[in-house]
Parts: C-alpha cells; sequence; structure tokens
C-alpha cells in the first residue's frame, strides 16, 4: 500500500462511501467478504441481479493483491503451475533463496502437506484434468470481462497490445511448445518470432533471447489498482455498501448466516460470499471445510515510465517474472515465495529480479522504483474454490485464484451471482469444490 492508495480511499470514506462501525445483527441481504478485485466482481454481478450487497473488509478497498499486480488478463494462461515440468524444476529453485520458486527454511514444516498435494496435482492425468477445466473458465473469464469491462464503464483501461514470452535457448524454447500445443487445441492464438521480427515487437532485448513467443490477444490493465477502485465506484454508485471490518467467523442460523468481527459485533445476512483472498482459510476451516489454502508472496518493483521503451508485457518464464508497463511505471514482478502471512518481507527478492531485468533489457534505467509484497491464494492443483460451503448452502466461496485473480475475477462474479440465485451456473463447478481433495 502506498499514499496514493490511502488517500483514495480517505476520499472515498469521507463522501460517503464508507460505513459507520457495524452494530450487533444489523442485517444485509448478501455480505462479500472481501473487496479486492474477486469480492468486487461478484458485489457487481450480484448487484446487477437487484441484490442489495455490502462489501466487508479488513483494511483498505483493492489494497492486497489487487494493487500490484502485474495488471494483465491472461485468458491465455491455461497451464496449471502444478506440471510435470515444474516439477522437474521445483528442487533447483526451492535450493535458490531469491530463485523463481522458494521456501523459507522455518515455513518448509507448515507447507509440506501443501507441496505433497502440489506434486500430485502435478502428476500428468491430474494435470491434463486441471488444465481442461482451467481453460474451460478462461472462456468464461474472457466472456464475463469483456462484459463487466463495458457495463462498468472500464474500457478505457484496458489496453489490447499482446504478450511478449522470452526464452534464452532453443533448448528452452523446444522445452516450452507442448504447452504452446495445448494452447492451439483450445484455440489460443499465437506467433513465434525471431530475428527482426522479435526486436520489432520489442526494441532493445538483450541478443541472449533467440526466440519469443507473442500472444495477440493477450490484454493488459492500464492500472490494477486503478482499475480496481473504478469497479469499487460504479458498485457503490449502484447502491451497494462497505464496512471496514475484520470477519474472524462465521455462524449459519436458522434466520440467516452471521458474520463475527473482530471489534465483537456482529452483521446478518442471507447470504455470505467468502472472496478474503489469502485471509480466507480460517473462516472456512471454522465452517469444516479444511481448504489447503495456501499463500504466495509476490514482489515487485515499479519503476517511472520514462526507465525503458516497453512495448508490451514481458514475460522471462525461465526466471518465474514480468514486465508490464503501466500508466504509473514499468512494474518487474513475479515469482513465487511461499511463506505465509507474518512473516516480513523479504525484498532482496525484488532486488533480485530487478537485477535481471536490467541485464535482460540493457536499456532500463532501475533508479526511483517502487518497492511492494503482496499475498496470492493458491491452491496445490491452480484451480480456485467456487461454489457453496460443505457447511451451508447459504455461503459461497470464491478465493484461492493464486497469479489469476484478476483474470478470472468477472467468471467468477458471474458464477457467485448464478449459484447466490439459485441457477445452474455457465460451467460445471464439481473441480472447484472446496473438498476436492
Amino acid at each position: 500500500m502506498n499514499s496514493h492508495s490511502v488517500a483514495a480511499n480517505a476520499v472515498r470514506a469521507a463522501a460517503g462511501d464508507g460505513q459507520p462501525p457495524a452494530h450487533n445483527d444489523a442485517a444485509s441481504d448478501i455480505i462479500v467478504i472481501g473487496a479486492g478485485i474477486v469480492g468486487l466482481a461478484a458485489a457487481f454481478h450480484l448487484i446487477g441481479e437487484g441484490r442489495r450487497v455490502r462489501l466487508l473488509e479488513r483494511n483498505g478497498v483493492a489494497e492486497g493483491a489487487s494493487y500490484g499486480n502485474a495488471g494483465a488478463f491472461a485468458f491465455t494462461d491455461i497451464l496449471p503451475l502444478a506440471s510435470p515440468g515444474i516439477l522437474r524444476k521445483a528442487p533447483t529453485w526451492l535450493l535458490d533463496p531469491l530463485g523463481p520458486l522458494s521456501v523459507p527454511p522455518s515455513y518448509l514444516p507448515r507447507i509440506l502437506p501443501w507441496l505433497i498435494r502440489f506434486g500430485r496435482a502435478g502428476l500428468p492425468d491430474r494435470y491434463r484434468h486441471s488444465l481442461l477445466v482451467q481453460a474451460r473458465l478462461m472462456r468464461l473469464a474472457a466472456t464475463a470481462m469483456d462484459a463487466m469491462v463495458d457495463a462498468a464503464g472500464l474500457r478505457p483501461l484496458v489496453r489490447r497490445d499482446g504478450n511478449l514470452q522470452l526464452y534464452e535457448s532453443e533448448a528452452e524454447w523446444q522445452a516450452a511448445l507442448p504447452g504452446w500445443e495445448a494452447r492451439a487445441s483450445e484455440g489460443i492464438r499465437f506467433e513465434h518470432a525471431r530475428g527482426e521480427r522479435l526486436a520489432e515487437l520489442q526494441p532493445g532485448l538483450s541478443p541472449r533471447f533467440t526466440v519469443g513467443t507473442f500472444t495477440p490477444h493477450w490484454q493488459t490493465v492500464a492500472d490494477p489498482y486503478r482499475f480496481a477502485m473504478t469497479l469499487f465506484d460504479t458498485v457503490i454508485a449502484r447502491g451497494g455498501t462497505i464496512t471496514h471490518g475484520e470477519a474472524v467467523r462465521l455462524e449459519p442460523g436458522p434466520d440467516g448466516v452471521r458474520v463475527h468481527l473482530a471489534d465483537g459485533s456482529r452483521l446478518l445476512a442471507g447470504q455470505v460470499v467468502l472472496a478474503g483472498g489469502a485471509w480466507s482459510r480460517p473462516l472456512a476451516k471454522g465452517l469444516g471445510d479444511a481448504v489447503p489454502l495456501e499463500t504466495e508472496r509476490g514482489y515487485n518493483t515499479t519503476l517511472p515510465g520514462t526507465a525503458f521503451d516497453l512495448r508490451r508485457q514481458l514475460t522471462f518464464g525461465g526466471h518465474g517474472f514480468v514486465v508490464s508497463p503501466l500508466v504509473t511505471g514499468i512494474r518487474v514482478g513475479g515469482a513465487v515465495e511461499l511463506g505465509g502471512l507474518t512473516a516480513p518481507p523479504n525484498f532482496r527478492r525484488s532486488e533480485a529480479m530487478l537485477k535481471k531485468a536490467a541485464t535482460f533489457l540493457p536499456g532500463l534505467r532501475t533508479e526511483g522504483g517502487r518497492q511492494w509484497m503482496g499475498f496470492r491464494p493458491s491452491m496445490p492443483d491452480s484451480l480456485p474454490v467456487i461454489g457453496p460451503s460443505t457447511a451451508d448452502p447459504r455461503v459461497f466461496y470464491a478465493f484461492g485464484h493464486g497469479h489469476l485473480g484478476l483474470t478470472q475475477s468477472a467468471a467468477t462474479g458471474r458464477l457467485i451471482a448464478e449459484l447466490a440465485g439459485g441457477r445452474p451456473p455457465s460451467i460445471p463447478i464439481d473441480s472447484f469444490r472446496p473438498d476436492r481433495f
């Protein structure tokens, strides 16, 4: 969080978007816990169906992963993180504390069960299943996002400039080809580029990158925080309300679902949507759903926009990070640190990515950057949790999207609105069950 985000939320509260402290059993039609991009998309779709929606947010609106992500609609990113390829790379990566995938030694005993499930999810048959499910969700995500962008007035914040995935050798490119073949089977367009064409797509690359793959329909947003806050403003303008407070327990009862807050107050609703991102696990566990949700700590540095002539988002897959052009600057970030919610940030990871980026883009000026760390809520099979709680059908889960929260937010919002309205979902949701493990 930075001064701009604090000020923006303060201005909205002063204008009347904030609510007074919750009173005991204050009632609502439906409460959405979490005002990140997924919760905002759910609220938007629910309001579109005439529901009276109260957002409940423990911090500032969109100040978690929705604030500092890479800003991409990664609809072509259908390959699960848990894959046979990454399982071969993971042992080497884990030995590098600043590499693309790391686990602090002190956290290893706690995360070991998750890592075992992650390994099983990368087995060929399970990987193929997750890929097909992810592809189906991404098709819905593309159409639902397009509709939400138009309906919420977000079109000026969306760019269609594509993504360029870069490879340092023929061997690295060849190893990636099965993934591109899987995308081709799903109708995803792409172009392999070399030489002059590669230089045309992005001038100033290091000559170490001999080949790239360009996905022309990849979209980015001007800035993920502005995108989320514009959606929030639309939700409020259409009748949504927001209460600031931390949910600590959900209690289904005959008259609805009570949301107990950390300050001792309670909120009552006919239905509740749990979209708390990385903080969703304790609330689901309190209902009896022991969801294996873990926290990927993501890092980035946002440089001034003049730092490099960046034409489009660049992906350095072999190093686990991207470089994104935003209206707020050039964002260098990514990688995965599985370290939980309480450890202090290790900004050496941001510095390591920035140092690599300067090598890959020799003209990149690295001074004047702003560092950030956020929490991505991740499931072992790379699929989110979407659907009713096993404890009570009036509680719906919408969390666990990993790197794809922005991308899949509109699809999740549409599915939640359908489920809350008692209608069949647009796509089968069995693979998103909270008890699938």
